[in-house]
């Protein structure tokens, strides 16, 4: 059974109070947000420890500067848990990567809320999404999509991420609430001013704008069809790629030191584009951009958790998220498999199944 904070402050301010508590209480080493770094509104993620810097936070502000689960997966334990205010696929990529061995739970007390999208960084550098502020959370209290965010954010439908140790529900929400879903957090907000009762999330305030977002899923969807284009259609979607490999910098599954198609393997030298020449008699240049997105791609079937930095970052505005998404679901769906779902669940291609797939044959 969860507990319900029972406050009618702003629901931004009382999650400030519960993060200054468990900061002073020494229940955490420190506070991960997203903060403001000055008056003109430029936010950033922060990792603080001083008490009064938490009225710099924005924890709710929605710009995903980072996937917070990439950055979270680089912390080694603490002497107290770090509390971390993130998106669900901030979560989801870090459950993913806790499974990997490239993160730990325990380190953590992590606060997820229903999230209503974030907006493009295009438009967050442009300046252009301050007027925007006030439909967007009209749009969430409604319980409907902004047409500003991103395109992952409108066709995501895993907003809700119960098994975190706290949630806010804000979608469909007038002022927000707060769920304690963990006996971590139970414990650690005994001392807490605010009462707690008995309460239990209803899902059902989601059900519109999951039912908005399937349908634009499939929207967006029918419009990727590779499997009867073939690789006409991938050369299609990926020929405009330039090789910055920006799409795998920002990827939070993405964890390699370093990365295979940065390496020396791939360092197109002069011996090596001279066999290329002769045995094609041409040779595209950058060299092997499709082959990039196909290894990458053969990784992320059971990976991708859907965050949308890939295309957000992308400057050929090639739609890598959504071809990474699509492909992800169809080959994780034969499994029944969600990345980031629970990080119990194992990956797929790393379970051994004596029967599996008996409509291929022997």
């Amino acid at each position: 059974m969860s507990k319900i904070l029972k406050t009618n402050n702003p629901i931004e301010q009382t999650l400030k109070d519960l993060l200054k508590y468990l900061l002073d209480s020494k229940h955490v080493s420190a506070v991960f947000s997203l903060r403001k770094v000055n008056k003109k509104g430029s936010v950033d993620y922060g990792l603080i420890s001083d008490v009064a810097k938490l009225n710099e936070i924005a924890p709710l502000h929605p710009i995903m500067p980072a996937n917070a689960g990439q950055l979270l997966g680089r912390f080694t334990p603490m002497d107290k848990p770090v509390v971390a205010v993130v998106r669900p696929c901030e979560f989801r990529a870090f459950v993913e990567l806790t499974k990997r061995e490239q993160g730990q739970m325990d380190n953590f007390l992590f606060i997820t809320y229903s999230c209503g999208g974030v907006f493009l960084l295009k438009d967050y550098a442009e300046d252009k999404i301050k007027k925007k502020l006030d439909g967007y959370w009209d749009s969430v209290k409604k319980g409907e999509i902004h047409e500003s965010i991103r395109n992952s954010c409108k066709t995501c439908e895993h907003i809700a991420p119960l098994n975190s140790d706290i949630f806010i529900s804000l979608i469909g929400e007038e002022n927000g609430k707060i769920y304690l879903t963990s006996d971590k957090a139970e414990k650690m907000l005994e001392g807490f001013e605010i009462e707690t009762e008995n309460a239990e999330f209803d899902s059902t305030i989601l059900d519109a704008i999951l039912k908005e977002r399937a349908a634009k899923k499939k929207e967006v969807f029918s419009k990727i069809n590779t499997k009867d284009s073939g690789l006409d259609g991938l050369i299609d979607i990926f020929g405009k790629c330039i090789g910055c490999h920006g799409c795998n910098t920002v990827c939070p599954i993405c964890y390699c030191t370093l990365c295979d198609f940065d390496s020396f393997n791939y360092d197109y030298n002069t011996p090596i584009m001279e066999k290329e020449l002769t045995e094609k008699g041409a040779l595209r240049l950058p060299p092997d951009t499709l082959f990039f997105h196909l290894g990458r791609l053969s990784h992320m079937s059971f990976s991708c958790i859907g965050c949308g930095m890939c295309s957000d970052v992308c400057p050929a505005l090639i739609p890598v998220a959504d071809v990474f998404k699509k492909t992800g679901e169809e080959t994780a769906g034969m499994f029944d498999f969600v990345a980031g779902r629970d990080v119990e669940e194992a990956i797929p291609v790393m379970i051994y199944k004596e029967e599996e797939f008996p409509e291929l044959g022997e």
